[in-house]
């Protein structure tokens, strides 16, 4: 059974957990996690025991206990979660074939219109009242 052991102290080494978790059976393995850059330890680590029952007996009889100045925890490791990667199949790709093509010609209708204006009749038309069209105009003070 895999054991977490946290809050240790930096000067904690495996040596010393080997022989304080030996006590109460058989260590089967013990790993000590460090820094990469410092190589100090980061305050945990994991305990082996091949025998539950010895595991189960430690757990109960170490946590809480005080070594190196650090009151330190054990319990059961959980089991890291395993990565699954989930491939989705990108359906096969459909071709469609393209209609040919067809050139449609509409025909050119020419139309011409003509009007007569008077000159009064234009300049009216040519007006218009900005407030007719967008309501109230404000002026900006922006000029």
């Amino acid at each position: 059974m895999k054991l977490l052991v946290r809050n240790l102290a930096v000067a904690t080494t495996e040596e010393k957990l080997i022989s304080l978790f030996s006590e109460h059976g058989k260590v089967q393995s013990c790993n000590l996690v460090l820094d990469a850059k410092t190589g100090k330890s980061k305050g945990f680590g994991f305990i082996e025991m091949p025998k539950p029952g010895d595991a189960k007996a430690a757990v109960k009889n170490l946590n809480g206990f005080k070594l190196a100045g650090n009151i330190i925890r054990v319990k059961r490791a959980e089991s890291k979660p395993v990565e699954t990667t989930v491939v989705e199949e990108k359906p096969a790709a459909v071709q469609f074939k393209q209609a040919p093509k067809v050139a449609l010609k509409a025909p050119v209708v020419e139309v011409s219109v003509e009007v007569e204006v008077t000159a009064d009749e234009a300049v009216t038309e040519a007006v218009v009242n900005p407030k007719d069209i967008w309501g109230k105009v404000k002026e900006s003070d922006d000029y």
